[in-house]
């Protein structure tokens, strides 16, 4: 499932063709994905502005000029391709339709934006924009891990008194939002802290240095485009290339990176998760 990098690049890849213009049609080719799509969204959609197009945690969210907000989930193989860019970054023409072209975009400027899911477990809605952090998908997400409320005393009272492995905690939503099973293991390498550590026992200023650490990782991966394991893809169809940097994340027997570190990384499963660490550098 596409984790917080992945998402924020979909989102600056549709800014351009999206942002400030209009949604001249919206096609809705089936009733529901993982769940039933709201009442009338075409007709709710088609003839708006979109006004900001933003994320929080593992959603997109567009902002309408009708006072309400789209809200996307990739799901597990969720795609947002663009065709027909006017603004000349995309080369790509109108594609012929798909059997998951589950919904389509006509902007007005000339653009399509087509919404691909083969397995269906993406999912939109239509919210009021004003009473949007209130929705039940999002009022439970913590903070932002590359905003102001993602800092070294939030998350050292998060965790404070925790007897759950430190891996659980930081992919629990309601401590941080949009961290995923990827993004945790390889802050962990860096922090050089044991995936199964009980996070109430990990010291104060180990717990801190996780912070930069966090946002280093999220930054670089942003920078990369994402990660591409699976399904996927960059708006304007191309991969992303972070999986390139891993230094544990799907590397299991192959050395670590460490250097004058004679390991090789190992994998356990926590919460039917696959963790990847170095059992030295790692405590």
């Amino acid at each position: 499932m596409p984790e917080l990098p992945e998402v924020e690049t979909v989102r600056r890849g549709l800014v351009p063709v999206m942002e400030g213009a209009t949604i001249a049609r919206a096609d809705v080719n089936r009733p529901d994905l993982r769940w039933p799509f709201p009442a009338r969204m075409a007709e709710r959609l088609s003839g708006q502005r979109v006004v900001q197009l933003r994320r929080r945690s593992k959603y997109i969210l567009a902002d309408l000029a009708s006072g309400e907000s789209l809200l996307i989930h990739l799901g597990m193989s969720g795609r947002m391709l663009i065709s027909g860019d006017p603004l000349g970054q995309f080369v790509h023409d109108h594609p012929a339709p798909e059997k998951h072209d589950h919904v389509v975009f006509h902007m007005g400027n000339g653009a399509r934006i087509t919404f691909n899911d083969p397995r269906r477990f993406g999912a939109m809605d239509l919210i009021e924009t004003a009473s949007a952090p209130a929705h039940k998908l999002l009022a439970v997400l913590g903070p932002e891990p590359l905003g102001n409320g993602f800092h070294e005393a939030h998350l050292i009272a998060a965790l404070k008194g925790r007897n759950t492995p430190i891996k659980s905690a930081l992919l629990d939503q309601r401590i941080v939002a949009g961290l995923g099973n990827i993004y945790v293991c390889e802050a962990l390498y860096r922090a050089r802290i044991h995936p199964a550590r009980k996070a109430g026992r990990i010291s104060t200023e180990r717990v801190a240095a996780l912070v930069p650490i966090i946002r280093a990782v999220l930054d670089e991966a942003i920078d990369a485009g994402g990660s591409s394991l699976r399904d996927f893809r960059q708006a304007d169809g191309e991969l992303g290339y972070f999986q390139h940097r891993f230094d544990v994340y799907g590397r299991e027997g192959a050395p670590c990176r460490t250097p004058g570190c004679d390991s090789v990384i190992r994998r356990i499963v926590q919460s039917g998760r696959s963790s990847f660490y170095c059992p030295t550098c790692q405590r």
